[in-house]
């Protein structure tokens, strides 16, 4: 549970820090980022996981988004985990979304992915302890999930497989069926196999036909997002909510893409939506 801090910022009257850890779980040091409101100066505030996308750390999110203001304003912590395990000893492709930038929110069965590749248990366990125990205003009993594109996959299935504890939900541009779609099926074939039911455990469209949640959840896309049609195809995903009966808010704004300038716009919007579901 020892913690370094590796830098620390004040921004709109709260903190941002970054600290470094040895993992367990990952069996490699992991680095995250959390935003800490001014309220929690006064008491607990509710907990907010964001989940970068491929390529991207904590500096992503935190440093582009400019969530603090919205974050400030609703009195919420924002908690930013790495993409992946880092460092020498842990295995990496010369592609960008496999390896190192690239652990798809999942437990790698498959070697040389398995040692280190557990980001699932890493943030739903090890993680969250570390938060509890070091950040004493961390209310652990209202906590949300959103996330970017592959980020955006693990929040929805973090969500489906963990309703209790992520009781709010969105995503921007996520990956809402890796099983169907290029970017997913690579990296599932590389960290857990063949194409088997263990995939069903990672894909939001099957996981919300079985699990359906009390959460509202928000989704946010580019209509010009280049990944749009290949890799998010969010129309599965929509279809399989209205069968589930799953509460979903799905937009699509026209002249968006990828990128942080779309996910600057709507930032407020989607603190605001876990606000009121952590708050109200």
């Amino acid at each position: 549970m020892t913690l370094t801090t590796v830098s620390s910022w004040t921004s709109f009257g709260g903190t941002l820090s970054v600290h470094d850890h040895e993992s367990r779980t990952c069996k490699c040091t992991m680095r995250f980022a959390v935003y800490t409101p001014p309220q929690a100066k006064d008491g607990p505030v509710p907990v907010l996981w964001y989940l970068s996308g491929l390529t991207c750390t904590w500096a992503n999110v935190m440093e582009k988004s400019g969530l603090q203001r919205a974050a400030a304003q609703h009195g919420i912590m924002i908690i930013a985990p790495d993409t992946s395990p880092r460092g020498p000893d842990v295995p990496d492709d010369e592609a960008y979304d496999l390896g190192q930038g690239a652990g798809f929110y999942l437990t790698a069965t498959e070697p040389p992915w398995d040692t280190h590749y557990r980001m699932d248990q890493y943030i739903t366990g090890e993680l969250r302890d570390v938060i509890a125990v070091n950040f004493p205003a961390a209310d652990m009993a209202r906590q949300g999930i959103f996330g970017h594109s592959m980020g955006g996959h693990g929040a929805l299935t973090l969500h489906f497989k963990h309703p209790g504890t992520y009781q709010s939900c969105s995503a921007f541009s996520p990956i809402t069926s890796p099983a169907r779609v290029p970017w997913g099926e690579k990296a599932f074939t590389a960290y857990i196999g063949p194409p088997s039911i263990a995939w069903e455990q990672y894909d939001a469209t099957e996981l919300v036909q079985n699990t359906q949640t009390r959460a509202h959840i928000l989704i946010d896309t580019g209509k010009a997002d280049p990944f749009l049609e290949t890799q998010l195809k969010p129309d599965i995903f929509i279809e399989a909510c209205e069968q589930a009966g799953q509460a979903l808010d799905y937009r699509l704004h026209a002249g968006y893409g990828h990128d942080y300038y779309f996910i600057a716009t709507f930032m407020d919007d989607h603190i605001a939506h876990h606000a009121k579901a952590l708050k109200g």
